[in-house]
């Protein structure tokens, strides 16, 4: 006869047998925590606010690939304090080792601060380019097109090139409604996100002082 006993927690599971006949039970085990996982599992955006140095790119996806975890949408520019860059990356993966990842984010020498929060938390948009065979669209088409806020923004007889901002929703929404018309080219931006919170970030990111600034005060002061 075999025995086993599994142990769940927020983030861990864990299955102890009483025999050596561990082959099924591994089996099972692995069934068991896979499901767990994946139910613990939702859409998370962090927020980076790092240096604009060369390598930081680099060294902010390394630590997600050695965790293994997949970055779904990743976009990096400017933020509103001059010198600070703002990376925003969407995971799927569950609260306890996106904290876990936060934590070492902000341990990096060129990262000023790190947030994390789920999608309720934040506003959400993405942009998407449509390019598709003709100009010619029928009434129920353009209907849906305007319903939708979708701006053609070229056009000759060869293609037409259509453009929606919006959620991940509406951006789907559109594509299915241009599929009837040849798509023959389509891209999506990655997504960017404003947090819903009243919290002051930009104030805080203001009275940080840029290490470029720093090293550029030094470098005047040893010339």
């Amino acid at each position: 006869m075999c025995r086993f006993f599994v142990s769940v927690q927020e983030g861990d599971a864990r299955m102890y047998h009483s025999s050596n006949t561990a082959g099924p039970i591994k089996n099972v085990f692995t069934v068991l925590y896979l499901e767990y996982h994946i139910i613990l599992k939702e859409k998370f955006t962090i927020t980076i606010f790092t240096e604009n140095t060369i390598g930081v790119l680099v060294r902010i996806t390394t630590m997600f690939a050695r965790r293994r975890i997949h970055i779904e949408s990743l976009n990096v520019a400017g933020s509103e304090v001059e010198g600070i860059h703002r990376f925003t990356i969407v995971i799927d993966e569950t609260r306890e080792e996106t904290r876990k990842l936060v934590l070492q984010l902000d341990k990096q020498v060129d990262v000023f601060k790190t947030f994390f929060h789920s999608s309720e938390d934040i506003e959400w948009q993405e942009q998407l380019l449509c390019k598709v065979a003709g100009s010619d669209t029928n009434e129920g088409i353009e209907t849906d097109l305007k319903r939708y806020g979708v701006r053609c923004i070229s056009t000759c007889n060869a293609y037409t090139v259509y453009e929606v901002t919006g959620s991940a929703e509406t951006t789907d929404a559109v594509v299915q409604v241009l599929e009837p018309l040849r798509i023959i080219e389509m891209v999506k931006s990655a997504g960017i996100a404003v947090m819903r919170s009243h919290q002051a970030i930009h104030e805080k990111l203001k009275k940080i002082e840029p290490l470029n600034n720093c090293l550029s005060e030094v470098e005047d002061k040893v010339a």
